[in-house]
């Protein structure tokens, strides 16, 4: 089952980087590719958080200014920003996501009290079948990952929250729905020794809010995979019928 990594660059709409930065003059006449104007400093705060989620670990500023396309000075200058406001830390030279920006995405919900409802389900299902198992939405045509639990593929195929999977995907495939004859069945089509079982993931009212993958090495039953995240999908259903929300913590519980 492969994975689609976004690999653009931050040209285009996310190169503008800082308006007070924009004029080539202020940083050694360097320019970014959308010249004078930019997007605003907001829209380039994103673009370098967006950077730094693409390299996956830590980069520092020329590999910033190289990747978005702007002069060096506008990025260290957001980059300060941004580390001010514990969105990204800095060790040395070099810059990563930081603690705030991990705290903020924790609390978006794709639809109301799904993570939580899965969370249960997800771990029991990579337990009684050792797969690698993933819930999908469906945002910006693709199937970003909401929830994962790594499995026997690693580090073979990797899973990890925001993943993003294509749509022609098993678990694209059951995103889109709906379906008919079970579940979407993946033997090897899109990954040489990978194979899938997906289910759609439906909201007590009927409709489709997630897809449910569960993904194994070549050579496993799928039709007792299916079952098993069959059973899976219903049990985050009864969960988000009974309102699958995370109770709050006591606030003496909470550090200041």
């Amino acid at each position: 089952m492969d994975t689609h990594m976004d690999t653009g660059t931050c040209t285009g709409t996310e190169a503008g980087v800082d308006r007070a930065g924009a004029a080539g003059a202020r940083d050694g006449g360097e320019r970014g590719p959308r010249g004078r104007g930019g997007r605003g400093v907001l829209e380039g705060a994103f673009a370098l958080l967006d950077a730094l989620r693409r390299n996956g670990d830590e980069a520092g500023v020329t590999e910033l200014a190289l990747a978005c396309g702007v002069p060096k000075g506008s990025v260290h200058r957001l980059l300060d920003q941004l580390v001010g406001v514990g969105a990204v830390e800095r060790t040395g030279n070099r810059y990563r996501v930081g603690p705030q920006l991990y705290r903020l995405g924790q609390a978006w919900e794709p639809h109301p009290g799904l993570r939580p409802a899965a969370r249960l389900p997800l771990q029991r299902l990579r337990a009684a079948t050792g797969a690698s198992v993933v819930l999908v939405v469906m945002r910006e045509e693709t199937a970003l990952t909401v929830g994962s639990v790594p499995g026997d593929l690693e580090p073979l195929l990797p899973v990890r929250d925001g993943l993003a999977f294509r749509l022609d995907t098993a678990a694209g495939k059951a995103l889109r729905g709906p379906l008919r004859g079970g579940a979407v069945l993946d033997r090897e089509d899109v990954m040489e020794g990978v194979c899938c079982a997906s289910l759609p993931v439906r909201a007590p009212d009927g409709r489709t809010v997630a897809a449910l993958a569960a993904m194994v090495p070549a050579g496993r039953r799928l039709d007792a995979l299916a079952h098993a995240v069959a059973g899976a999908g219903a049990a985050i259903t009864r969960a988000l019928a009974g309102g699958g929300r995370r109770r709050p913590l006591p606030p003496t519980v909470l550090a200041p």
